[in-house]
């Protein structure tokens, strides 16, 4: 890797945080490269996508965010994206060679300093999957202007394809109607979203659950962005309460590597809440991604979601990792 001009000098040898807008897409490949193998090694995740996406705005100095130079060498890197009124820290990544809790947590330091500093921005948020608990702690524990970081515990599960599911739920099969995703959607699945997580921690973690204009373009990132994986319509679904027509829950799917499948939003209605209608929108959605290539199904939740952990649980999947949530307010 080619040294960065300038960044070593009377502080050779000591870590430094430069402007990541000063790093060419060609100084970060041999780092983005030990990322993608770690994403795949640890989580199944094909990390290629949001590499590239990072690769492309490097290339053009228009990526936000910092970079770890140590002796000239490029160790790790940050970005984040605005979305006012909040902004969004994308990424962490240090060489596991000279990764340590503390070069993770100066990372994030400086890019919420950053965000902090910006006008208009009063809210940060971020998941980092790679993220050490030991780094999280680090980051909880230190000051920012004029506040703290809250941190909320999230795991990683997974399941292969061998063991069968359990079986299809007749009752909520017979009380609500199952259609496969389609754009037309995209309004009730809003609806839901809001109205699912309303008052829950989840909530607190993602704005933008809180309202269904904001759960749309959360759900328009899953559907377009790439770095959420390449999204299934087919193994996606909306239910409708059969008698009174009104959404009811909703399972959105996709592909995060060729052999595995991630069910990125499972949620139901309150009042549909006890009828079974998670557990068939689950086991539809992973049937059809096993169906559709999928080695494994893995999904997301939060550590404090006891009745989803739970129904997963039951379905055969597993821990893979804990990692945390960030969030800070102005």
């Amino acid at each position: 890797m080619a040294a960065v001009a300038n960044s070593a000098g009377q502080n050779a040898g000591l870590p430094e945080i430069v402007d990541l807008r000063k790093i060419s897409a060609r100084d970060l490949e041999p780092l983005l490269a030990e990322e993608i193998r770690e994403w795949r090694s640890e989580l199944a995740w094909d990390f290629e996508p949001s590499a590239e996406l990072v690769r492309k705005y490097a290339g053009t100095n228009s990526l936000g965010g910092a970079a770890l130079v140590v002796d000239g060498q490029i160790a790790g890197y940050g970005y984040a994206v605005l979305e006012e009124p909040r902004g969004i820290i994308g990424d962490v990544y240090v060489r596991r060679h000279l990764r340590n809790a503390n070069a993770e947590a100066e990372l994030f330091r400086s890019l919420l300093d950053a965000l902090a500093a910006t006008p208009r921005i009063s809210r940060m948020e971020s998941q980092l999957m790679l993220g050490s608990p030991e780094a999280a702690a680090i980051i909880a524990g230190g000051s920012f202007s004029p506040g703290r970081v809250r941190l909320f515990e999230r795991r990683l599960m997974s399941r292969d394809g061998r063991p069968p599911l359990p079986p299809g739920n007749a009752n909520a099969r017979s009380r609500f109607r199952f259609e496969r995703w389609d754009d037309r959607l995209m309004h009730a699945a809003g609806a839901i979203v809001a109205g699912a997580y309303k008052g829950e921690t989840d909530s607190e973690i993602n704005s933008q659950y809180r309202s269904p204009s904001g759960a749309r373009r959360f759900l328009s990132n899953i559907v377009e962005f790439p770095g959420c994986g390449a999204f299934s319509p087919t193994a996606s679904f909306v239910a409708f309460d059969r008698d009174s027509g009104e959404a009811a829950g909703m399972v959105l799917a996709s592909f995060v590597a060729a052999d595995t499948g991630h069910i990125s939003q499972l949620c139901v209605m309150p009042a549909a809440r006890g009828t079974g209608l998670g557990k068939e929108l689950l086991r539809e959605s992973t049937q059809t991604l096993y169906q559709h290539g999928a080695r494994l199904v893995s999904l997301t939740v939060t550590a404090s979601n006891g009745a989803a952990i739970s129904l997963y649980e039951k379905f055969g999947f597993g821990d893979v990792r804990t990692f945390h949530a960030f969030i800070w307010e102005a």
